[in-house]
């Protein structure tokens, strides 16, 4: 498996915005596709975005779209998250995954290697 670890997190006000990061180390992600979702208390783990190997394919949650970017840089076994116009419920414990099949999927099973996770908390 791909070792991720994720940061970037912190405190914010509505409107604000944040860069998180995923590093990968253990192995590269070369051919993987990653992914970034988050979870909030109480609730269920749920879908942020996914980029494909190359970066042709993204997919968002109609929640973040046009608030939030994927990429990655492939160079440097990274892959971020722009997010921007950040709303209170968008706090949430954020985590980066990957899929070694390249398949960019909105669904967690599919994704096998997951980061720990980094909290982004968002003030009205």
């Amino acid at each position: 498996q791909v070792q991720l670890v994720e940061s970037g997190g912190g405190l914010v006000q509505a409107g604000g915005s944040l860069r998180l990061s995923c590093a990968a180390s253990g192995r590269t992600f070369s051919g993987y596709a990653m992914g970034w979702f988050r979870q909030a208390p109480g609730k269920e783990r749920e879908f942020v975005a996914a980029i494909s190997w190359r970066g042709w394919t993204t997919k968002y949650a109609d929640s973040v779209k046009g608030r939030f970017t994927i990429s990655r840089d492939n160079a440097k076994n990274t892959v971020y998250l722009q997010m921007n116009s950040l709303k209170p419920e968008d706090t949430a414990v954020y985590h980066c995954a990957s899929n070694a099949d390249n398949f960019v999927s909105t669904t967690a099973s599919y994704f096998g290697s997951w980061g720990q996770g980094t909290q982004v908390t968002v003030s009205s």
